[in-house]
C-alpha cells in the first residue's frame, strides 16, 4: 500500500512517502505556511497514487492531547471531508523531530537548509515508525 506521511504545522508541513511494498520510505516535500495547504496535498495524494495517509500526531510527553495534536486532528478532519474514501491514520510523533536533526546533522547543511528539509525528514521518521508498528502487529 502507498502511504503519504504528513507532519502537519502552522509554518511548515512535512510530507512523506513510501513505496508498494512499504519498505523504503522517502522524504518529499516541505509545504510553506497554510495557504491552499489542502489543495496541495491532494495534489500529491493523485500524483502519488496515495492509498492511505499517516498524521504524525504530536501528543504530550504524558501522552495527552495538547494544542498542537487537536489542530492536527482538526485539519486531518478537514482533509477527510476532501477524500473519497481514502483512509486516515494517527502516529505518535513525540522525538520524531529530535530523530529527525539527528539524521540531517551529517550533512552539514546550513540552518536555513536544514529547515527547510526538518519537516519532510519528521514525516518521513513518522512513516517509518507507522510501518514498523504495523509489520509487528
Amino acid at each position: 500500500m502507498r502511504y503519504l506521511a504528513i507532519d502537519y504545522g502552522t509554518k511548515r508541513t512535512g510530507l512523506a512517502i513510501c513505496d508498494l511494498s512499504e519498505t523504503i520510505v522517502s522524504p518529499l516535500t516541505v509545504i510553506e505556511g497554510r495557504r491552499n495547504l489542502i489543495g496541495e496535498i491532494l495534489k500529491i495524494i493523485t500524483e502519488e497514487n496515495i492509498e492511505a495517509i499517516v498524521f504524525g500526531l504530536p501528543l504530550n510527553m504524558d501522552g495527552t492531547i495538547g494544542p498542537q495534536a487537536k489542530k492536527t486532528e482538526q485539519f486531518a478532519e478537514e482533509l477527510k471531508k476532501k477524500l473519497a474514501g481514502v483512509p486516515i491514520f494517527f502516529q505518535d510523533e513525540r522525538l520524531s523531530s529530535f530523530v529527525a536533526e539527528e539524521k540531517l546533522a551529517p550533512a552539514e547543511f546550513t540552518r536555513k537548509k536544514k529547515t527547510k528539509r526538518l519537516d519532510a525528514v519528521a514525516a518521513a521518521q513518522i512513516l517509518e515508525t507507522f510501518l514498523e508498528r504495523k509489520k509487528s502487529k
